[in-house]
């Protein structure tokens, strides 16, 4: 079978597929990551289990709300930028996937076009063995001409 010339760039964008895939996976982990966080914050600040009991511990409670409030809005400013990595990564996915893809159909149809060629050599070989058999019987018949 004939070697694919293209075999070596299909290998590499095979590969970078594989990095970019890798690359949303990590985005992806990092978006839920992110997502844990929030949701953690959430039930802090949602939290009624701390009862004030004094000016002091009012302030305290709030004091400690306003920097959960704090976190959230950070941590709501970090899931909208993993939010655009995770976007971009899949985007390179995509794209590395369809050039790929059409490397592979490029293969696909060489092996075709090789298989074909194999073949039609296969079939000239067979032919021409009949051939022989043909003419070897058709000289051992006695009137010297064909069977009747």
């Amino acid at each position: 079978m004939a070697v694919f010339s293209l075999a070596g760039l299909l290998r590499l964008r095979r590969l970078k597929e594989d990095r970019a895939a890798v690359e949303v996976g990590s985005a992806r982990s990092r978006a839920s990551e992110i997502a844990a966080e929030r949701h953690q914050l959430i039930g802090t600040l949602t939290d009624h289990g701390h009862e004030a009991r004094d000016v002091r511990g009012i302030a305290a409670i709030s004091a400690a709300r306003a920097s959960t409030s704090t976190m959230l809005a950070d941590l709501e400013g970090l899931r909208r930028t993993q939010e655009e990595i995770v976007a971009r990564a899949e985007a390179e996915h995509r794209a590395a996937r369809r050039a790929t893809l059409s490397v592979e159909k490029l293969e696909e149809r060489h092996d075709v076009a090789t298989r074909a060629e194999e073949l039609r050599a296969e079939q000239v070989v067979l032919d021409e063995l009949a051939g022989q058999a043909r003419a070897r019987l058709t000289a051992l018949q006695p009137d010297g001409g064909g069977p009747q």
